[in-house]
């Protein structure tokens, strides 16, 4: 019997947010796979291990998920990591992989699920709480309230369009193109907030466009609304 994958979300940053399930499959399996080249300097690793303390003592087995824009290189480094995965399932164990936030939101392992399917192996999700869900109630917002749309897109390939839809936008992944997504905003006239690091020891909470830094990092999460915040 070949084992089954878990994509695993551990939430934004604060480990009370991860899940009880997300607790469990961390406890019950031996084998734990995290993004990047050191797996205990990953951030879903640093989120987790505050929850789960033991996992410091499980196996784990980092998978290099480059964020570089050579699409061949990209593929085959998604192809290796699958299959360091399947090293594993083939013996057996039950990989879980560690996730930020929601597996099935902008998640490096979907690229992993989708290779691992094709390749006939097991493969579940396990949601977790989103950045913006968490980001939403750092500031006391709702995002949405009667008939209003919700819009959740990656700001770093929003820069060349206009903000122009009804509704509550969620601009992700913004950081590396930061001067031209508050651009952006200030043209829509929109009203917006954001949160950096949510739920981290380094959060900042911006109530403006203006407070929101040029150089804000990576987990840069924008809410943007219609009149009033």
């Amino acid at each position: 019997m070949k084992g089954t994958a878990y994509g695993v979300g551990v939430g934004p940053g604060d480990p009370e947010l991860m899940t009880g399930k997300a607790v469990r499959l961390i406890r019950e399996n031996d084998v734990i796979a995290v993004p990047g080249k050191d797996a205990r300097a990953s951030v879903a690793y640093r989120i987790a291990v505050q929850a789960v303390p033991e996992l410091a003592e499980k196996e784990l087995v980092p998978v290099y998920m480059p964020m570089i824009k050579d699409r061949s290189r990209i593929e085959a480094e998604h192809r290796a990591g699958a299959a360091l995965l399947e090293t594993y399932l083939d013996q057996g164990k039950n990989v879980v992989y560690l996730t930020l936030g929601d597996p099935t939101i902008y998640c490096t392992f979907s690229y992993l699920q989708h290779i691992l399917e094709a390749d006939g192996y097991s493969v579940e999700l396990v949601s977790g709480i989103p950045s913006f869900c968490a980001a939403a109630a750092r500031l006391g917002l709702p995002l949405t309230e009667w008939d209003e749309p919700l819009h959740v897109l990656p700001g770093v390939h929003m820069t060349g369009d206009e903000l122009n839809q009804q509704g509550t936008m969620v601009l992700m992944k913004s950081a590396s193109h930061m001067q031209e997504v508050k651009a952006l905003l200030r043209k829509s006239g929109r009203k917006a907030a954001a949160v950096i690091n949510c739920g981290m020891d380094s959060e900042r909470v911006c109530r403006s466009v203006e407070e929101i830094p040029d150089d804000a990092g990576y987990f840069s999460l924008i809410i943007a609304k219609q009149g009033k915040l």
